[in-house]
């Protein structure tokens, strides 16, 4: 999960600052407002309201909104389902991994509950049988990506700023990463897991991850237009969605800040290790190859060979049998090393350097790996 924005691999100092003040005292939970569900006109509209925080999602937030999306499912009255974060800064920047670590530390069952009932919701999207229209204006990472990425509908802006850096804190690109991310084209979703790599504006379309690009000066006329629809069809939605991405023309003839690299990702990207993708990306000795050897060395040696093989055996599994991977994933986590010291080294003391433990690939034997994707029998995830 999760309020990974801050990594420091992230060069602006500044701007880490900044997030790490917001969520300083991110563990202060006050439910009332933290999560708004209204209807309005002919949907049901969820808004994320934690500014301070970047609209980072706890579990009070979760178990307000799977309820309420369940009710307007079955609502007969409800056509369509909006989902968007208030501030401006943020959609939603990632679950709050901080009171989550505390709990685990502390052998309490928030570590369980969260990544359980998290994950049933990021099913329930993906199952939901009315439209679902994510507004993914600004920061959209980890948890934000599970609110998004699995409905029908995904709106980016100019200020869309979309990454999945969870290797980076001793974690792994869960929330259905494991469903998503390799299915993006080539070995995309597999660059961006291990690599962090922020995608930025019209970028976050152009991959894959939103449907529709929107000005962000005309998301409001266009949440009105959408809630003005009279009983709507899903036609009828994405029909108004294409209008308004049609019309949007920034940086409409910019190419992908990743055009020209697609190629040697797809090929350094299919190699079935870690040390293989670290020895390709050596021997390439290009300033882009380099870049990403860079990122993947700061990364937890566990977290990396964890994430690549969630995505490669999540390639060919339905979202349900990936989520109930990555819960299993989440609690040998929790009682692993790693994700403490991500927590400690980015939230805690702030110095930036995680001490990983095994600290080298080669250290992260098999037989370890294959205890965190053990079944955890009669705790397994169920939907």
């Amino acid at each position: 999960m999760r309020l990974w924005e801050l990594m420091a691999r992230f060069n602006s100092f500044k701007r880490t600052n900044v997030i790490l003040q917001h969520l300083r005292m991110s563990n202060h939970t006050d439910a009332a407002g933290e999560v708004l569900l209204e209807r309005k006109g002919c949907a049901g509209v969820i808004t994320l309201n934690r500014p301070k925080f970047l609209n980072a999602l706890n579990l009070s937030m979760v178990r307000q909104i799977y309820p309420q999306l369940k009710k307007w499912e079955q609502d007969p009255e409800t056509f369509l389902i909006i989902i968007k974060g208030v501030g401006g800064k943020a959609f939603c920047a990632g679950g709050d991994i901080r009171a989550v670590s505390e709990a685990a530390k502390a052998n309490q069952k928030l570590a369980q509950e969260f990544f359980r009932e998290e994950y049933i919701l990021n099913n329930a999207i993906d199952s939901c049988q009315k439209p679902y229209v994510a507004l993914i204006h600004g920061i959209t990472m980890g948890g934000g990506v599970g609110l998004s990425v699995h409905g029908q509908f995904r709106v980016a802006t100019e200020k869309s700023l979309f990454a999945m850096p969870e290797t980076a804190i001793g974690l792994f690109p869960d929330v259905g990463g494991g469903y998503f991310l390799p299915r993006l084209q080539g070995k995309l979703g597999y660059f961006l897991a291990l690599t962090g790599f922020r995608l930025k504006g019209r970028d976050v379309y152009t991959a894959g991850i939103a449907t529709h690009f929107v000005d962000s000066e005309k998301l409001s006329m266009l949440e009105t237009d959408l809630l003005a629809l009279k009983s709507p069809s899903k036609e009828n939605i994405a029909a108004v969605l294409d209008t308004y991405h049609t019309k949007s023309k920034i940086d409409q003839n910019k190419p992908f800040i990743l055009e020209e690299h697609l190629d040697k990702i797809n090929s350094w990207f299919s190699a079935n290790s870690v040390e293989q993708i670290i020895e390709i990306l050596q021997q390439d000795g290009s300033s882009f190859a380099l870049e990403q050897l860079k990122a993947i060395n700061k990364m937890s040696p566990t977290s990396l060979k964890i994430t690549l093989r969630q995505l490669m055996e999540g390639s060919s599994k339905t979202l349900q049998e990936v989520l109930t991977m990555e819960y299993r994933l989440s609690q040998a986590c929790m009682g692993g090393h790693d994700f403490h010291e991500g927590v400690r080294a980015v939230l805690i003391d702030k110095d930036q350097s995680p001490k990983w433990k095994p600290a080298d690939l080669k250290e992260v034997t098999d037989e370890d790996l294959n205890n965190y994707f053990k079944s955890l029998g009669s705790n397994d995830l169920k939907f």
